[in-house]
């Protein structure tokens, strides 16, 4: 039971609102249902125990508008060899096709903001902050599913999904709708409480009514714009995934574009400009300490981290994100760090060591990058 939610007159409540929910069709969205409001706010008192900073929800409709970019951002190819973006595009823009039944999205945002160091040195590995510790999916989903069972406590069985980054859902849509924020222009969630958060969503086949939209307040800034190293960032609300650091590190299989490899610095894993430097970061709160990081991740070095051997890669990075690049990119990426940092004897004997390495991807980037550091 959902503390503070006990009491004969509220389950008397949720039983009629429950038999209510169970004579309408299933094709039906009413906007005011009795008592949603005292089954809303249960939801998010247990939303709040189990972990979520925040928690919003609107019909799973996407607005045509946020459909349209999607397709226009498909259809320029800028979502580069994300081929499962365009694959599962239609399941974006209608959720009941991903779970039938599908009424309303209840969207949750957890904080997870580590720390507030900056990698100054360029010596030292720059990973996204979100990637330093834990591997976000499973706690996520963990809670997201502690939330639905506190429902089905609440009102009997009901259809439901979790979704944490884990299938097609327009994650960000659905949090602006339901109150969590609004769009960024570097196209992230962006709250008061800045953009620190992960998001997580549950579909379910209540007709709860929708909380209302917040306003925008990035008004003329343009600093994630000005601020995105590869000029990823090409128009407000417009990312181009090809020139992403983030794409470039995680997401590409196989060879970083020559041209962009200068301008990765020491990002190894994601890169996190577009956020650092928003002025509404400034009122971020430290997140769950779930998410810490581990392995000294927050402050290695290069030359350190390209000494992994791929068990100690396996090993050492089980249960983190990075690890599903494998240790071949994990190679490739801090090679053109390398390259890109100060050309010292230390730098120059790792590359060497591993010049005949067994992937021809790994060598040709150590070869750019012992370039690049003779070249200076």
């Amino acid at each position: 039971m959902v503390q503070g939610c006990a009491g004969s007159g509220f389950q008397a409540k949720i039983r009629r609102f429950h038999a209510l929910l169970h004579a309408m069709s299933d094709s039906a969205f009413q906007p005011s249902i009795p008592d949603s409001s005292a089954l809303k706010a249960a939801i998010r008192d247990a939303g709040r125990r189990f972990g979520f900073s925040a928690l919003g929800f609107t019909r799973a409709e996407p607005e045509a508008a946020a459909i349209a970019r999607m397709r226009e951002w498909l259809a320029a190819g800028r979502h580069g060899e994300m081929d499962y973006m365009a694959r599962h595009a239609d399941l974006r823009a209608r959720p009941a096709d991903l779970h039938p039944g599908t009424l309303t999205v209840i969207s949750t945002a957890t904080d997870y903001l580590p720390h507030r160091k900056q990698a100054d040195d360029p010596a030292q590995a720059v990973i996204s902050r979100y990637a330093q510790g834990r591997d976000y999916h499973k706690p996520i989903r963990a809670r997201l599913q502690k939330l639905a069972d506190a429902i089905g406590e609440l009102i009997g069985p009901y259809g439901y999904r979790v979704f944490s980054d884990s299938a097609p859902v327009m994650e960000v849509e659905f949090a602006q709708q339901a109150g969590l924020g609004w769009r960024g222009k570097h196209t992230l969630l962006l709250s008061r409480q800045g953009s620190w958060r992960f998001l997580g969503e549950i579909y379910c086949d209540l007709p709860l009514p929708p909380d209302p939209p917040v306003e925008a307040h990035c008004g003329s800034c343009t600093a994630c714009i000005d601020a995105c190293p590869t000029q990823a960032i090409v128009a407000p609300y417009q990312v181009d995934a090809r020139r992403c650091i983030s794409y470039l590190t995680i997401e590409l299989p196989g060879t970083i574009p020559e041209e962009m490899r200068p301008l990765l610095g020491n990002r190894i894993y994601g890169c996190d400009d577009c956020q650092t430097c928003c002025p509404w970061n400034r009122f971020a709160s430290l997140g769950d300490p779930e998410f810490a990081p581990r392995q000294g991740l927050d402050s290695a070095s290069l030359c350190e981290l390209f000494a992994w051997s791929e068990e100690e890669f396996n090993s050492r990075l089980a249960g983190n994100p990075i690890r599903r690049i494998g240790h071949e990119r994990w190679l490739r990426n801090i090679a053109v760090a390398l390259g890109n940092g100060p050309a010292t004897e230390e730098a120059r004997t790792s590359l060497q060591g591993r010049q005949d390495d067994s992937s021809p991807l790994v060598r040709e980037h150590i070869a750019w990058a012992l370039q690049r550091l003779a070249d200076r």
